[in-house]
This record gives C-alpha cells, structure tokens and sequence, in this order.
C-alpha cells in the first residue's frame, strides 16, 4: 500500500539546506571581525526570469532556515509561501546554531569553536548578512518580506535602512523597539544562565540547567493565562497535590530546547532583540519608519503579552499606508505559529489586494 505523503512532507523532502561562504572576514557592528561567514539558508519554488517573485521570510529567535519546518502549511500549494507562484527564502540567522555561524561553529585560525567568546551580535548585522545573501543570490528586490517576532526586527530593520528592498511587507507579533518589558524578560534569563556554574566553559552542553530554565521563563511570555489555562488544567484527583502539570510542562519544554541549542547561541541570540531600535542613529522612531517605501501589513495576536495589539496600533500609525489585521488567539505570541489559516487569509487577501492597485 502507498503511503500518504502531505504537501508539507513532500516539501520538506525536496527541500534540503544550502549553503552561501562569504569570500571576506564580517565586521560586526561592535567592531569585532568574524575570519569567515558561512549563511545557511533553504529556498522553495523557482525563481521566475524577472526575479521579481521573491518573498523572504525572517524567521523567530530559535527557528531555523526551513520555513516547512516551524511553520506548518505555509509552504502548501495555494497558502501564502504557494512553491508554484513564489520563490521564498530564509536564511538562518547569524549568531544561530542551526548552520550560519555563531558561537559552537569551528572557525579559523585554529578550527575551534568560540563559544562564549563569540562577539555579540546586533539586528542590524543579522540583516547585512541577509543582504549579501541576496547579493548572492541575484536578488536586488524583494516582493514580499515576512518577519515575525525576531524576524520582524530583522525585517522593520531591513525596511528602514533599505527603503527601496521590498515592494510590500508582513510585520507579525513584533516591535519597532526592544522595549522594558522584554529587556526585563531577557535580563531574568541571563540571570538564571549566569547561575549555571558550567556557564563559561567551553563545550556546547555547558550551562544546560540554566539554559532549560531560561527557556522556562521565556514561555510563560510567549503564552497567556488562558493558554495555560486550557492546556494544562490538572486531571481530577491528583495523587500528590504539590505536582502539577504546568510544573511538568515547563520543565518538558526547557529540556526540548537544551536538547536542541546551546546556552551561548541563545543568549547572542536574545541579546541581539536588546539592540533593536530602528530610530538608532536616525532621529525619531517616526522619522525611521517613516522611510520605509514597502506597503505593510502589520498583524497583532489578540492575546499576545510580549507585543500586544497596542504596540501595533503605534507601529502601524508610523509606516506610510500601513494596514492592519488582527489574529484571535488565546495562544498569545505563539499564536503567529499556531493560527496559521488565520494567517493566511489576512496575508492573501493583502497580497491579492495591492496586486490590483498600480504603484504598490
């Protein structure tokens, strides 16, 4: 009997992860030099002759560059990353450790990983590695940018400092500032990193216990009470009343991410969401956004405690002929993964709509 076979499935299998060496030494924003650049990235469908059907997707803080992956049916025929109308690409973010060089990848000139003493990173030089991959690739504009959390850092970064890039732009479950409330978040997690006593040393599994916790920390903003609420209610009759299942929970997904990272990628790559400023060295945030040429979508998740719908109201009153759009969810941030036939419609119907109108 033949086996069933999903659309996303198929995709994934024809998709494998390529790889782009930058030829020079990358200087990073803090002045330190990295000897090579090596940028893995995935790309889905085909490039037309004009180039001009290109959509890059910036992925969140521990994704990775295979969009199919964390990204349930995006990658389908007929949803919003359709393999038979766009070419889309994503590139792993620098500082990550799923192939683009960061902090466990071998480097010269004694072939050793850095570890802890792997520079720090900034927004700002996450999207310079994007742009010569483009550069790499052929590609001088883009039709759609998609960046959610993280990757809408990365993408408002894109938009500001490159205003001509893109012809349109989806901006989901993000800021246009590292704001008190994630700094805050992101320190209590370095605190907990930095009370692991194998913090420091140099091997990919160092810090684990702190590492796990960080992340359990890091959840409880990317879900509401409500979430919590409906997920992990305790059965009736419970044994021993001091275990729960939400303690459970926790402890499961710090584990499933120490499994899957390491302590000083996570921590480059969070400290790289304190940098995000797009006004930095560019006068006022509505000065900033107000370069951005791109037609935008910007989505709030209804339920979303790190970047509430507010902080989208705000952001969107500053780009030029911004839409908005809304997610109901009761998963919070992680409701731009969960809720993607949501997605998908306010993100088609956007797409189809300034297809229609001359000059966007």
């Amino acid at each position: 009997m033949k086996s069933f076979t999903s659309p996303s499935e198929e995709i994934m299998q024809k998709s494998e992860t390529k790889y782009f060496i930058h030829p020079e030494p990358f200087t990073l924003e803090c002045g330190a030099v990295l000897p090579e650049l090596r940028v893995a990235y995935h790309t889905y469908g085909e490039l037309n002759a004009d180039k001009s059907n290109v959509v890059w997707v910036m992925h969140a803080l521990t994704a990775n560059s295979d969009v199919a992956d964390w990204w349930p049916h995006t990658v389908e025929k007929g949803k919003f990353l359709d393999p038979d109308r766009w070419f889309t690409v994503c590139a792993n973010v620098l500082g990550s450790c799923y192939g683009t060089t960061g902090p466990t990848t071998p480097l010269p000139p004694d072939g050793k990983p850095l570890y802890g003493d792997f520079p720090r990173v900034t927004v700002r030089d996450m999207v310079e590695v994007h742009k010569l991959l483009a550069r790499h690739l052929g590609i001088t504009r883009i039709d759609t940018i998609i960046g959610s959390s993280l990757g809408g850092f990365q993408a408002l970064e894109w938009l500001v400092g490159e205003p001509d890039v893109a012809r349109r732009a989806v901006l989901c479950a993000t800021d246009y500032q590292c704001r008190p409330w994630l700094a805050a978040i992101n320190k209590a997690m370095y605190m907990a990193i930095e009370a692991d006593a194998t913090y420091g040393e140099p091997r990919p599994d160092a810090a684990r216990k702190g590492l796990e916790a960080a992340r359990a920390m890091a959840l409880l903003s990317y879900r509401s009470h409500s979430g919590y609420d409906a997920t992990q209610a305790d059965p009736p009759g419970r044994p021993d009343p001091f275990e729960r299942r939400a303690h459970s929970y926790q402890a499961y997904q710090g584990k499933k991410l120490a499994d899957r990272f390491d302590v000083y990628s996570y921590e480059r790559m969070c400290r790289s969401s304190d940098t995000h400023d797009v006004s930095r060295g560019r006068g006022s945030f509505a000065e900033a956004l107000g370069r951005i040429k791109a037609r935008c979508l910007v989505v709030a998740v209804s339920s979303d405690i790190l970047f509430p719908p507010a902080y989208h109201d705000e952001l969107a009153a500053m780009i030029p002929g911004a839409r908005q759009g809304m997610v109901e969810s009761e998963f919070a941030h992680d409701g731009f993964l969960i809720e993607h036939e949501q997605l998908d419609r306010l993100i088609q119907t956007f797409v189809n709509d300034t297809e229609e109108k001359p000059g966007c």
